[in-house]
């Protein structure tokens, strides 16, 4: 079988590589390879269960049509200061004239008009006045909110446009091996489960998401794909209190706080903030749970929940930080039988563990149910939650009561950004015909900057006749 594009995986970075040769008028015979379900059959039955059943062949809530931004909270960040190093490789201007031509794009299928974190100046400068006596830098960007709900709803609109429009996409089906012959990449090889077939293609893409940054390294290193390891983030998911962050939720909606905390001055960053949201878990391949966040539109909890994450860069001869990651994230598991750890901070600095009892008797409850009361620094790396411990300290300079004794952190919470695929401004590989987009790729964190990467993607390939 012959097509001019074959995609493999059908998250953002793929679906708008596939919208935007659409756009540009191109004609060629586009193929995306997605091994999970239309958006349309993704279900997550915790909804009914309340608790994790552990999906199998694979996680609906990460795996299927537009990945897990389906099921995320759905934010847009609309500055080229958020969401990877993409602009380092293309340039500034290039990154934030391509989110506002992507953003566009978005309202077209639907995305609500309003944008959060504009205007509100003095009450901003007041925040941002609080983080520098804390040490903390304060990223202003605006944020399009989708909702969790609303979210499913527009990537179902642009899924039906791209099949409508002569994209043909294999559900149930997934990639197995890249066809490299004398560093040219001639297609893919995949799988329905029963029988194997190769696909043959002029250009190859592999946007396979966080989720599939393994499998890609794995790739990477049997095809002599020029690559480097890269950051992986390692930290915990914090709750609080709606009242406590307040002001905060009304003026910015998603505080983006950076620090260097002292002793190791690690990068330390707040990420995915959810206002009145709940906390969530997915599941990888190798039954790794993970903690998440989402922020419907509609449905409302007490709480605000977000990430605080603690990047890890290693140097040699250490090269398998996603494998350095994924042992936290399996020995937190094993302490909380499978399930997502959680822990009062004020516990964490006395020395103990939290118990259910101690849950039930605070002025916060867990959104996430089957969170496991536990000891999450039995697992969490010296280094990493001694960072975390003290931005949270930081952090209550900005938001007062942030680092209340009651204040939740759910563990582990992991992004798998390694395998920072060598890539020139044209996302060309070291393989001829082989392109790599998207979070996996090690370039970009998040929908918006996976977004504008796929629709710069899809120019490329819309130049070639």
């Amino acid at each position: 079988m012959k097509k001019d594009v074959v995609i493999i995986g059908a998250g953002p970075a793929s679906i708008f590589t596939a919208l935007e040769l659409l756009r540009q008028g191109s004609k060629k015979k586009i193929l995306i390879v997605e091994k999970g379900q239309p958006i349309e059959k993704r279900r997550c039955p915790k909804s009914v269960t309340k608790k994790c059943v552990g999906c199998k062949p694979y996680c609906h809530i990460t795996t299927g049509f537009s990945g897990a931004g389906a099921f995320s909270d759905g934010k847009l960040s609309l500055s080229y200061e958020v969401g990877g190093d993409l602009p380092t490789l293309i340039g500034e201007d290039l990154a934030q004239e391509t989110i506002d031509y992507t953003d566009k794009i978005y309202l077209e299928f639907g995305a609500d008009s309003h944008i959060e974190g504009l205007g509100n100046t003095d009450e901003v400068k007041q925040i941002r006045r609080r983080a520098i006596q804390a040490g903390l830098k304060l990223v202003d960007c605006p944020i399009r909110h989708l909702g969790t709900e609303k979210a499913q709803q527009i990537y179902l609109s642009i899924e039906q446009y791209l099949l409508a429009n002569g994209v043909e996409i294999w559900f149930g089906h997934e990639c197995t091996n890249l066809i490299i012959e004398e560093k040219i990449c001639k297609g893919v090889c995949v799988t329905d489960g029963s029988r194997e077939q190769e696909v043959l293609a002029d250009r190859t893409i592999v946007a396979t998401g966080r989720r599939g940054a393994d499998w890609l390294e794995r790739l990477c290193a049997q095809h002599d794909i020029a690559h480097q390891p890269g950051t992986v983030d390692i930290g915990v998911r914090v709750e609080v209190r709606n009242e406590i962050m307040e002001t905060v939720n009304r003026v910015l909606y998603e505080s983006k706080l950076i620090g260097y905390p002292k002793p190791f001055k690690n990068k330390v960053r707040t990420f995915c903030q959810n206002p009145g949201g709940f906390v969530s878990q997915e599941n990888y391949d190798n039954d790794l749970a993970v903690v998440n966040g989402h922020s419907y539109k509609e449905l409302k909890s007490d709480n605000t929940n977000l990430a605080i994450l603690c990047s890890h860069n290693f140097n040699y001869p250490f090269n398998q930080p996603i494998e350095y990651a994924q042992k936290v994230g399996e020995l937190t598991n094993m302490l909380g039988a499978g399930h997502i750890l959680v822990q009062r901070y004020g516990d964490i600095l006395d020395g103990k563990r939290t118990w259910p009892k101690e849950l039930a008797q605070s002025n916060l409850r867990p959104t996430l149910p089957d969170a496991v009361a536990g000891d999450i620094t039995s697992a969490m790396p010296y280094r990493a939650m001694i960072n975390i411990i003290n931005f949270i300290a930081a952090m209550d300079h900005v938001v007062p009561g942030f680092a209340s004794s009651e204040t939740l952190l759910y563990s582990p919470e992991l992004k798998f950004y390694s395998n920072r695929v060598k890539m020139d401004a044209q996302f060309n590989t070291s393989v001829k015909g082989l392109h790599c987009l998207g979070d996996s790729s090690g370039w970009t964190r998040g929908l918006m900057m996976a977004s504008v990467m796929g629709v710069l993607m899809g120019r490329e390939l819309a130049k070639e006749v």
